[in-house]
């Protein structure tokens, strides 16, 4: 996250309705509000493979896929974000119209800007949304998949998928996708310590 584009004390409707009137997008976090910046290519190739994957395998049912430019309200933390990525099986989202507040799955593609606030702050928020089962964060020249998933009592369970992982399972789903298939039409480098290095 970086410097808020405008500090204006807005309310949820008063952010809602400027929101509505701008040609970018902003999240709103506590009346403070922050500019979405362009995404590398790479960045939106992968959203846009995971959100794929998991409509593909969601069809049918009552789950579905949302992308980007969907809005996420975070009642718990006076906030709207953009994940990259989110499923919802609840009904009321599915019948929403500016925004959802009822994520199962959330899902970040990592950059070096947004790296520490999602899995910080960012984070920090979504877990004040009872509904959300699992965080998925996708680091892209590391060639990583991380998730927490929901425990008992508030505790979050930590597991990563590497190159060689085959599938990487989303329990709150019940479904898996290859992980060749989330970084398809992706070549960057990996650095031996698996760090990013775009």
């Amino acid at each position: 996250m970086t410097t808020p584009a405008l500090e204006m004390g807005f309310s949820a409707d008063d952010y809602l309705a400027w929101e509505e009137r701008q040609d970018e997008k902003h999240e709103n976090v506590r009346g403070e509000v922050f500019a979405r910046v362009g995404a590398r290519r790479e960045h939106v190739v992968v959203t846009l493979n995971l959100a794929s994957a998991l409509k593909q395998r969601l069809r049918g049912g009552p789950c579905q896929a949302y992308v980007a430019d969907l809005k996420l309200r975070v009642e718990a933390a006076d906030a709207f974000f953009y994940p990259d990525v989110l499923v919802s099986c609840d009904q009321r989202d599915h019948a929403a119209g500016l925004f959802i507040s009822h994520p199962t799955l959330i899902a970040e593609v990592l950059s070096e800007s947004t790296a520490a606030y999602d899995r910080g702050d960012k984070f920090a928020a979504y877990r004040g949304l009872p509904s959300l089962r699992e965080y998925v964060l996708v680091g892209i020249p590391a060639r990583r998949v991380e998730t927490f998933r929901r425990a008992y009592e508030g505790e979050w369970l930590f597991h990563a998928y590497l190159s060689d992982s085959g599938d990487c399972r989303f329990p709150s789903l019940n479904v898996s996708v290859p992980f060749d298939e989330i970084f398809e039409n992706v070549s960057v480098e990996v650095s031996a310590d698996g760090l990013d290095n775009l």
